[in-house]
């Protein structure tokens, strides 16, 4: 959503900050900021706490109002005014917290403006309005101010500001001040001209002030409404400052919900809540913008308006574990209470063009499981329906779900109409015993297309079987594609008004963004649509030099060229005429500017949802005065059968054929949705021969092409026998196409719906998924428009869920007179499917090239042996803790995971003067980087230096094991003239012990169960230091012979895996890891002490050449 009404006081503030500031210095002493304090209920602090911070608060008289964006304050008896401190403290105590019921909706008054009270009279009061048109601004003035205006629309002298016009001192004088004394004509259009410059700077998008007083030549601001454009936050965080943007009266603004708005800020992804009704019986978490609102329509329909929980969707394509926090967070609030009927969960979805629906569902289901019991205490019923990418992964999860989670879960796919699953949740119709197949569509060969008007096709995941095209046909069909398309080619004069078509066969585009599987799509699409050649020629990437991407065309693989200028991919590809601009909301308006400057380019599909308002406004009109078609912003795109589609439009390859886009039908629609389109190409797929056309303008308030702009175009083709459209509440764009049905402009059958009709049934204002589906005013209500469609003629269905019976009959009606002739059936060429896609979908394996068994970093969050991230901080398991995950599998005890520590602290370093350190400090004095001098270090690693863990550890243990005294391993060890591992010391002896030692051996006598291996080995010191005082138990022994003590008495391992352990060499990497820490702090010491070449000195060397020696 972008337009969000702001408190009063934010408002008076942002003007008090920015008005005087676009003022003549004799302007600004006009004005009067306002002064304010404001009083919520939480706050402990008593109004006469204010008076020594704002001292007018104990000297003059005041006003107080709730401010809680309510209107009619005056009449509904909230406004205090001409009164002391004490007298409004009296009041704020009476009223604060007190509940009441306006229009409906049933709030409480929890936040309040206490300002001075301006005295005058009636005739010193003015209205003063702006708000954003299509086109501009309109700015409403009235030389009448004040509660009794009334509607004001009618009485106000209005004023037009087209877009990127200033507004100038004659003009608002001459339009707006017509009843305002000549010499007072300045004063007001020196304010009004002031007050539009805020309003445009800070991308405000509506501006009441009622009443705007003027006093002696003095202008207060009484009154104030006003509405940002949340999408500019980018572009006015400084100006701004922190607002907040308070739910509307009559609605708490939940916790919860600003949860899934701060997700939302952080996704590339849409993600959507408002609670409705925290104790209503039915929830829905569904896909979509428009099904969201399509879904709630048909809740409210049935009846069941005062049931609904909660508003919201999720949409372009979040990621498992956004949609685990989304779905987790609605489910929270579903069971928090009980209710005497149980409750449902709608999960429901339009088929979707990129979404992976597995991905998501597994999010789903993973909070579906964590909320079993709770599902089951509150008894919740669950209908799932949706279609799309991988969508038979989908349903086979929440099926397989449906098995062990111990409440109902009806699950569905494309085979059933979209809102079916509503009416039987809510027990309207039956259930139905469907077989269930989760057979995935083989696409290495294509889907049969559906057969014949008004054909369900059996089972939806069974619809779309793979099949190969025999030869013959695949000749006849290439054929008539060839013919087709000649017929086309020389007809284009005439198609469309005696315009070129907006896209055709031969249509090439060029991708702003770095899309391989969009770009993938529409090559796959073409090749199926048996186009001569792709229709993608170039892509425009700027973070990146000039370079190619391998794609397949069919078959084959060919190269499409990456530009990191627009200007180089233009004036190479002379015959691209479409930009497709995958820029993120930041950057689309800048690219697509770019692209207009081009006289090539007669198409932008702009897909990027949240673009400012007043941004879009500059790209309508510079795209109206260059004679672009502006597609978008916030949407798919949109699709031409058989010819060209645009980015992710209709999604995968299967609901292509399953839908019949490969070849041109005869139904042409437009819709604000994008996702809803795929649904409309699958509904008039199997309502009627399929679609000629279909555009998704976008669900922003001001997208570029309205729906006339291609309804005209489609009036104007001969091969377009019936136009459906998919209107929404918000807007008046509906009421064009009535007017051009009441006089003739339009003759062709027009099937229509507004969707959000429930809006009407919501006590407070509910901003749906889409940034203009909000009404203003009664006429921009789906109710309104959908009356005055069929006022005016068009065919418009009872409820959304009668309109594929209506396409259905409308189209047999045009078969009946012979207007349409049922095309023939061909089977499209087969498009081999790409391995990642086919192994995603299961359908091949191949071996894995390595396993892990220690780490997944593929879910929602990294996993450590199995346990997540999150745990391993929450849990503080320490270094120690991590090691024992990932070099042992398993989680060890705490004393444990303290003695790994230990081991590292001990082992980081000895000194520069050990080989180790001293290769560090060599190769980092010869100007390597820090990798190779740690690499030089750890090389000298091994029996000799430090590498004696390992070998300790077995030659003590296979002693201990066989049964060997002590005395008897010793001298076991000396016949065979081996040294023993883990004894010695070059420095240290009985009479300078190594603390190091030390430490370690009193931790383990202390805390390990068992250290039968240490004992053995300090009975073995006690006679090696008989013979020589330095023949102690060193670092390595001690670690050794401990670590086999720890592996076989923690409990956590057998005696097997404990001697696998040994054998691998996992205790040398203790002191790998640890001496790591010491080497790389010499690197650092040497950098730091910018030590240069080292050069060992030659009178620390014997030279003994072979005379010397001989």
């Amino acid at each position: 959503m972008s337009a969000k009404a702001i408190s009063e006081a934010t408002g008076k503030s942002l003007l008090a900050k920015h008005l005087p500031s676009r003022m003549s210095d004799v302007a600004q002493r006009t004005f009067v900021p306002n002064r304010f304090v404001t009083i919520a209920k939480g706050d402990r602090a008593d109004i006469r706490d204010s008076v020594a911070a704002h001292g007018w608060l104990g000297t003059e008289k005041l006003v107080a109002k709730p401010d809680c964006l309510l209107k009619r304050r005056g009449k509904l008896g909230l406004v205090k005014a001409n009164v002391d401190v004490e007298a409004t403290r009296a009041w704020l105590d009476a009223t604060m917290g007190k509940t009441i019921e306006v229009d409906g909706a049933v709030g409480c008054l929890e936040n309040f403006i206490v300002e001075p009270f301006v005295g005058h009279r009636q005739d010193d009061e003015y209205y003063v309005c702006i708000f954003s048109t299509r086109d501009g601004d309109r700015l409403l003035f009235h030389h009448e101010g004040g509660v009794d205006i009334g509607n004001v629309e009618e009485k106000a002298l209005a004023y037009d500001v087209p877009t990127g016009v200033q507004p100038t001192p004659d003009e608002v004088e001459t339009k707006l001040l017509a009843n305002i004394p000549k010499e007072k004509q300045s004063l007001f259009s020196s304010f009004i001209i002031a007050l539009y410059n805020v309003y445009s700077e800070l991308y405000f998008t509506y501006l009441e002030i009622n009443p705007l007083v003027v006093l002696n030549d003095n202008i207060h601001v009484l009154d104030l409404a006003a509405k940002l454009d949340s999408t500019a936050e980018y572009l006015c965080k400084q100006a701004w400052g922190d607002v907040t943007f308070p739910p509307p009266f009559g609605r708490a603004a939940f916790p919860e919900e600003a949860y899934i708005a701060d997700l939302d800020a952080k996704s590339g992804a849409s993600l959507k809540l408002t609670v409705l009704n925290e104790s209503g019986r039915i929830w829905t978490m569904v896909a979509g913008g428009g099904a969201s609102v399509v879904y709630s329509d048909t809740i409210c329909d049935l009846g069941f308006s005062s049931e609904l929980a909660n508003y919201g969707e999720y949409s372009g394509a979040p990621s498992e574990s956004q949609t685990f926090e989304y779905a987790k967070t609605i489910l929270s609030l579903m069971t928090r209470e009980s209710h005497p009927d149980g409750k449902v969960l709608i999960i429901g979805g339009g088929i979707a063009n990129f979404t992976n629906v597995a991905s998501t569902f597994k999010g789903i289901v993973r909070a579906l499981e964590e909320f079993k019991h709770k599902l089951i205490e509150r008894r919740v019923s669950i209908f799932v329906r949706r279609g799309g990418p991988n969508y038979q992964e989908g349903l086979r999860l929440m099926r397989s779900l449906g098995s062990t989670l111990g409440v109902p879960i009806h699950v569905f796919g494309p085979e059933t109409h979209m809102t079916a699953i509503v009416n039987m949740g809510l027990g309207k119709t039956p259930i139905p015993s469907i077989k269930r197949n989760d057979s995935i569509p083989n696409l290495f060969s294509q889907t049969a297309p559906l057969s014949g008007a008004g054909q369900n096709g059996g089972d939806g995941e069974a619809s779309g079987a793979i099949k190969e095209v025999p030869d013959d046909v695949e000749k006849k069909a290439e054929s008539a594609a060839t013919a087709n398309a000649g017929e086309a080619a020389a007809s284009f004069e005439e198609m469309e008004g005696g315009q070129k078509p907006l896209f055709t066969r031969n249509t090439r585009a060029i991708i702003w963004g770095m899309q391989p599987r969009a770009v993938q799509g529409m090559l796959d699409f073409d090749h199926v649509c048996r186009r001569d050649f792709p229709s993608v020629v170039a892509m425009i990437y700027p973070f990146s030099g000039n370079h190619r991407q391998k794609f397949y065309w069919g078959h084959k693989e060919i190269l499409i060229p990456v530009y990191k200028e627009m200007s180089e991919a233009m004036h190479r590809h002379p015959d691209a005429d479409v930009l497709v601009n995958f820029a993120s909301l930041r950057s689309a308006y800048e690219s697509t500017m770019s692209a207009m400057n081009y006289k090539q380019i007669r198409c932008v599909a702009i897909i990027a949802e949240g673009i400012p308002e007043n941004l879009t406004k500059k790209i309508n009109k510079a795209s109206k005065e260059k004679g672009i078609a502006i597609i978008g912003p916030a949407t798919v795109g949109g699709v031409k059968a058989g010819c060209f589609k645009i980015g992710n439009t209709a999604g995968m390859l299967d609901n292509v054929v399953s839908s019949k886009l490969y070849r041109p039908g005869c139904v042409a629609y437009v819709s604000r949705s994008g996702g809803m389109s795929n649904e409309l190409n699958n509904m008039i797929a199997r309502s009627a021969s399929g679609i000629f056309e279909g555009v998704a303008i976008g669900g922003d308030r001001y997208p570029g092409t309205t729906f006339m702009d291609h309804i005209m175009r489609y009036q104007a083709n001969p091969c377009v026998k019936m136009i459906v459209v998919l209107g929404e509440v918000g807007g008046i764009e509906e009421y064009q196409i009535c007017e051009a049905l009441r006089n003739g402009q339009i003759t062709k059958p027009v099937i229509a719906w507004c969707i959000g009709t429930c809006a009407k049934m919501f006590t407070s204002e509910v901003q749906f998924g889409h940034a203009g589906a909000c009404a203003n005013a009664e006429r921009e209500t789906a109710v309104a428009k959908n009356e005055a469609l069929s006022i005016a003629g068009a065919r418009v269905p009872k409820s959304f869920d009668d309109l594929p019976q209506l396409i259905e009959s409308v189209y047999k009606e045009l078969i009946a007179s012979g207007e349409v002739i049922p095309p023939p059936e061909v089977d499209p060429p087969t498009v081999p499917m790409d391995y990642s896609w086919a192994q995603e979908l299961g359908l091949i394996r191949k071996p894995a090239s390595f396993m892990s068994t220690i780490c997944d970093e593929r879910g929602q969050e990294l996993l450590y042996a199995g346990m997540p991230i999150t745990d391993v901080f929450k849990e503080d398991i320490g270094i120690g803790g991590v090691i024992s995950l990932l070099w042992f599998q398993r989680r060890l005890p705490a004393y444990a995971c303290k003695f790994i520590e230990m081991c590292l602290m001990v082992t980081a370093d000895h000194g520069p003067a050990v080989s180790g350190a001293h290769n560090t400090i060599v190769t980092a004095r010869a100007g390597k980087d820090l990798v190779s001098s740690l690499t030089s270090g750890l090389l000298t690693i091994g029996d000799r230096f430090g590498g004696a863990l390992d070998g300790a550890a077995r030659q003590f243990s296979q002693a201990y094991d066989a049964g060997m005294i002590p005395m008897e391993f010793v001298n076991t060890m000396r016949k065979q003239h081996k040294l023993i591992l883990g004894i010695g010391h070059r420095v240290k002896s009985l009479n300078n012990p190594d603390m190091r030692v030390m430490i370690l051996k009193e931790y383990a006598l202390q805390h390990f169960p068992s250290h039968p291996l240490l004992d053995y080995a300090l009975e073995v010191e006690k006679i090696t230091t008989a013979k020589k005082p330095n023949l102690i138990l060193n670092v390595d022994g001690v670690i050794g012979v401990a670590f086999v003590d720890l592996l076989r008495g923690c409990g956590a391992f057998t005696m097997e895996e404990s001697r696998e352990l040994i054998e691998i060499g996992s205790l040398n990497g203790l002191f790998v890891l640890g001496r790591t820490i010491g080497f790389i702090g010499h690197y650092i010491d040497q950098k730091r002490l910018k030590q240069g070449l080292y050069r060992h000195p030659w009178d620390d060397i014997s030279y003994l050449l072979p005379q010397d020696y001989s």
